[in-house]
């Protein structure tokens, strides 16, 4: 399967842009923009109680699917309810709803700020368009935020088929997303790859259909220990999918 094939679905956030991989350190910094008003948490423990809820509202798929679309209004629930748990556990007061929110937009600017390509991208995108490879991106999430990345780096051109969630009412992992990309790309599953980070919606899912599953490992975590989930292929750079 290293010979190219006749279409490649591509997953964006954190395949083809770096987005939440980086999500550790921007909490970091805007909690220390704020630790003034957060007192007596040290601003450690208050980053950690904030992913961690975030890990358990994103590890559950009908609790992701409710929430992608409104990603900013899932940030501010995120962090509200971290702090009631920390505060819960420590006896104190939590922070007002309106410094939650606060704390909740400043990431949000941060990281919709340091948005970056994954090195490599447009090249890769633009040599598999030369070699005839037919392009599809296929992204969950809301369509207007969506479509603005799209467009701010520079994604629309070289795509054959552009399908974002919030446009056309479904997403991965269900089935229609992806037979709905090959359509439209004129092709099978017997033809088509797909390129992700997501262990079960651009690995197992696909591979359900039949289609080629290549594992995008872009931050080098490598698989979880003991995961019974097998890509076909792992890369760490998408120009590893040239020949």
């Amino acid at each position: 399967m290293r010979q190219l094939p006749p279409a490649i679905l591509f997953d964006l956030d954190d395949t083809i842009l770096s987005a939440f991989g980086q999500a550790e350190g921007q909490w970091q910094r805007v909690i220390a923009e704020f630790i003034e008003h957060l007192a007596p948490h040290p601003p450690d423990d208050i980053v950690t109680a904030i992913q961690a809820y975030s890990r358990f509202l994103w590890a559950d798929q009908a609790r992701h699917k409710h929430w992608r679309r409104r990603i900013g209004e899932a940030r501010r629930h995120i962090v509200q309810n971290a702090f009631a748990e920390l505060c819960g556990k420590a006896g104190q007061p939590a922070p007002s709803g309106e410094l939650c929110d606060a704390i909740a937009g400043r990431f949000n600017e941060i990281q919709e700020a340091e948005l970056r390509m994954f090195p490599g991208s447009h090249e890769t995108l633009d040599r598999l368009k030369q070699l005839g490879v037919k392009l599809a991106l296929v992204t969950n999430g809301a369509g207007p935020p969506q479509r603005k990345k799209v467009v701010r780096f520079a994604l629309e051109h070289r795509f054959d088929h552009i399908q974002i969630e919030g446009e056309h009412g479904f997403g991965k992992p269900e089935e229609e997303a992806y037979r709905h990309a090959m359509k439209a790309l004129g092709v099978g599953p017997e033809d088509t790859w797909m390129v992700g980070d997501n262990l079960e919606w651009e690995v197992v899912a696909p591979q359900r259909l039949g289609i080629y599953a290549i594992w995008y490992d872009g931050y080098g975590i490598g698989l979880p220990p003991g995961s019974p989930i097998r890509p076909d292929r792992i890369i760490r750079s998408l120009p590893e999918l040239l020949p």
